[in-house]
C-alpha cells in the first residue's frame, strides 16, 4: 500500500512528504522552499488630478502638496468604480497576464478598508471570476484594519502555503482601496488602486522566515465610524506619532530577531539599514517616507553606543547621542539632522520605491506593495538578484509590521525574477498614459461619490470609455443594493493596454506548484460584455 501511494504522490522541490502521524526530525524539512511572491499585478484608475493645479484650486500656498507632502499626481475613481470592481480587475489581469487557470488557486485573501457591505466580503464577489473553471474550493476571506489589511492578507496566504492545510495550489493575496477625504487639508493625500500577488513556493521574492517585527496597539488616530460616509475621522498629529512609534518598535524587534538568527548561525555582526538592499514603507505621502528612513538611521545611531561621529554617515551627530526616541517625533532639530544624514541612503534604497505613491497617491492597503512594485519596475533582474528588501506596513488604529523579502539569485532570462521584472517594466508608461482631469472636475467627482454613496437604486454616471480596456466597472445598483458589473473590452484601441495583453509574459504559463492542476491555454481575449453581480440572495 505504501509503495502504491508513492507512485501517485508528486513531490514539490524542497517539500518533504511523510506518513500521517510521523514527526519530522527537523520541522523546517516539511516546509515548501522559498515561499513568497511569484507574480504581482497593479491597477490604478485611468484618470488623475495634478497636485500643483490642486494647490491653486484649493487656494493654498504653492508647494504645500508638491513639496510639503511630496506628491505630484493623485489618481481617483469616478462612480463607475468601487472596491469590488478594482479587485475584479486586478485579479483577472494577474491571471491573464501570467497564463494561469483559476483552478490553480486554492486560497484567495482580500485586504481592504473600503467597506461597502457590512456582511458580504469582496472575496465572494471576486469568486465570480472562478465560475467558469468550476473551482469553488478556495479558502480565505476579507481582512480589515485600515492600511494593514493587505499585509494581513499576504501573511495569511504565506502561512497557508507553509501549513498542513496547503493542498499544493497557489494563494492569491489582494489589496485594494479607494482613499478619499472630505474637502480640506487631508484631501490631497488620497488615491486609489489595487494589487494582486500570487503566492507559492520557489518564489523570486521569498519571505525571510522568522523575521517579522510587529507592533499593535489601540489608538484613535484614523478611523471610519460613520457607515454612511466614505470619509474617515483623522487626528493628523496623532497619526504621525503612531506611525513613527510603530516604526521604531517594529524595527527594534526585527533587529533583535535577525541578531538572534545570526548568532545561531555563527555570524558575528550588527544589523543596520546597510543590510537592506532596499527599504520600502507604507506611504500616506512621500515626505513621511523620507522622514521614516531618517527615523531608522536615528535608531541605528542610538543602538550603537560607539557610532563614529567624526566621519561617515553619523558625522556631526554627537549632540543627539542621549536623545530619547519617544520624545523626538516632532523635534525639528532631530528630524532635520537625520534627514540630512540619510540623504544618500534614501537615494540608494528608498527613493525609487515612491514612483507610484508620488504619481498616484495613497492607495491604503496596496500602498507598501505599490512601493515594492516601483522598485522592481525600475531595476533589472541582475541588479535585484540576491538583495534583501525591507518592508514596513502600517495601518491606523493601529497595527504594523516590518519584515523582509529575499530576492532570488537567479536572474537568467526566463527565470521567475526575470518574468516578474518584465511584467512591471511598463509601470511608468502606464502611469503616464492616464488622462489628466481638472481640479474642478475632480471636485465634482468627489461630490458625486459623496451624494450617491450607498444610494439604491442607482445607475452610475461616469463614462465607461474613459476606463482602461479590461477594467471591470459598476453598471447598476438595484433597489436591494445588489451590485452588477461589466468588463470593458480588452480589444478597444489603446496601444499601451494592447501591448500588455500581447506581451510575452501573457502567453507563458506559471505552472502549478506541484504540477497537479490542469495547464489550460492562456487566454488574452477576455469577455467583452460579461456582466456579473454581487449576488441575488
Amino acid at each position: 500500500m505504501i509503495r502504491l501511494l508513492s507512485v501517485f504522490v508528486q513531490k514539490v522541490p524542497g517539500f518533504s512528504y511523510r506518513m500521517p502521524g510521523s514527526a519530522p526530525a527537523n520541522g523546517e524539512a516539511t516546509w515548501p522552499k522559498d515561499v513568497g511572491v511569484i507574480a504581482l499585478e497593479i491597477y490604478f484608475p485611468s484618470q488623475y488630478v495634478d497636485q500643483a493645479e490642486l494647490e491653486q484650486f484649493d487656494g493654498v500656498s504653492t508647494g504645500k502638496y508638491t513639496v510639503g507632502l511630496g506628491q505630484a499626481r493623485m489618481g481617483f475613481c469616478s462612480d463607475r468604480e468601487d472596491i469590488n470592481s478594482l479587485c475584479l480587475t486586478v485579479v483577472q489581469r494577474l491571471m491573464e497576464r501570467n497564463g494561469l487557470s483559476y483552478d490553480q488557486v486554492g486560497r484567495l485573501e482580500v485586504g481592504t478598508e473600503t467597506i461597502i457591505d457590512k456582511s458580504k466580503s469582496v472575496k465572494t464577489v471576486v469568486m465570480q471570476l472562478f465560475e467558469e473553471s468550476g473551482n469553488t474550493d478556495v479558502e480565505g476571506i476579507d481582512t480589515t484594519n485600515a492600511c494593514y489589511g493587505g499585509t494581513a492578507a499576504l501573511f495569511n496566504a504565506v502561512n497557508w502555503v507553509e501549513s498542513s492545510s496547503w493542498d499544493g495550489r497557489y494563494a492569491l493575496a489582494v489589496a485594494g482601496d479607494i482613499a478619499v477625504y472630505a474637502t480640506g487639508s487631508a484631501r490631497p493625500t488620497g488615491g486609489a488602486g489595487a494589487i494582486a500577488m500570487l503566492v507559492g513556493p520557489n518564489a523570486p521574492l521569498a519571505f525571510d522566515r522568522g523575521l517579522r517585527g510587529t507592533h499593535m496597539q489601540h489608538a484613535y488616530d484614523f478611523y471610519k465610524p460613520d457607515m454612511a460616509s466614505e470619509y474617515p475621522v483623522v487626528d493628523g498629529k496623532l497619526s504621525i506619532e503612531c506611525y513613527l512609534s510603530a516604526l521604531d518598535r517594529c524595527y527594534s524587534v526585527y533587529r533583535n530577531k535577525i541578531h538572534a538568527q545570526w548568532q545561531r548561525e555563527g555570524v558575528d555582526k550588527r544589523f543596520s539599514l546597510e543590510d537592506f538592499g532596499y527599504m520600502v514603507f507604507h506611504s500616506p505621502y512621500c515626505k513621511l517616507v523620507q522622514k521614516s528612513l531618517a527615523r531608522l538611521v536615528l535608531s541605528d545611531f542610538l543602538s550603537h553606543p560607539r557610532s563614529n561621529t567624526e566621519t561617515g554617515p553619523f558625522s556631526g551627530l554627537e549632540a543627539f547621542r542621549e536623545v530619547k526616541p519617544e520624545e523626538t517625533y516632532f523635534n525639528r532639530d532631530v528630524e532635520k539632522a537625520f534627514m540630512k544624514a540619510s540623504t544618500e541612503m534614501f537615494d540608494q534604497k528608498t527613493k525609487a520605491s515612491l514612483l507610484v505613491s508620488n504619481q498616484n497617491g495613497n492607495m491604503y492597503t496596496p500602498s507598501v506593495y505599490g512601493c515594492l512594485a516601483s522598485v522592481i519596475a525600475q531595476h533589472t533582474p541582475q541588479h535585484l538578484a540576491g538583495q534583501r528588501i525591507g518592508l514596513f506596513s502600517y495601518g491606523s488604529g493601529f497595527a504594523a509590521t516590518l519584515y523582509s523579502l529575499r530576492v532570488s539569485q537567479d536572474a537568467t532570462p526566463g527565470s521567475g525574477l526575470d518574468k516578474l521584472c518584465a511584467s512591471l517594466c511598463d509601470l511608468k508608461a502606464r502611469l503616464d498614459s492616464r488622462r489628466k482631469v481638472s481640479p474642478a472636475m475632480f471636485a465634482e467627482n468627489m461630490q458625486l461619490r459623496e451624494d450617491t454613496h450607498h444610494l439604491a437604486p442607482y445607475v452610475p454616471q461616469g463614462a465607461v470609455e474613459e476606463l482602461f480596456p479590461g477594467t471591470w466597472h459598476l453598471t447598476r445598483v438595484d433597489e436591494k443594493h445588489r451590485r452588477e458589473y461589466s468588463r470593458r473590452s480588452l480589444n478597444d484601441d489603446l496601444p499601451l493596454e494592447a501591448g500588455l495583453v500581447n506581451s510575452t509574459t501573457a502567453t507563458e504559463h506559471i505552472p502549478s506548484p506541484v504540477k497537479k492542476m490542469p495547464r489550460l491555454p492562456a487566454s488574452t481575449a477576455g469577455p467583452e460584455a460579461v456582466t456579473v453581480s454581487n449576488g441575488d440572495h
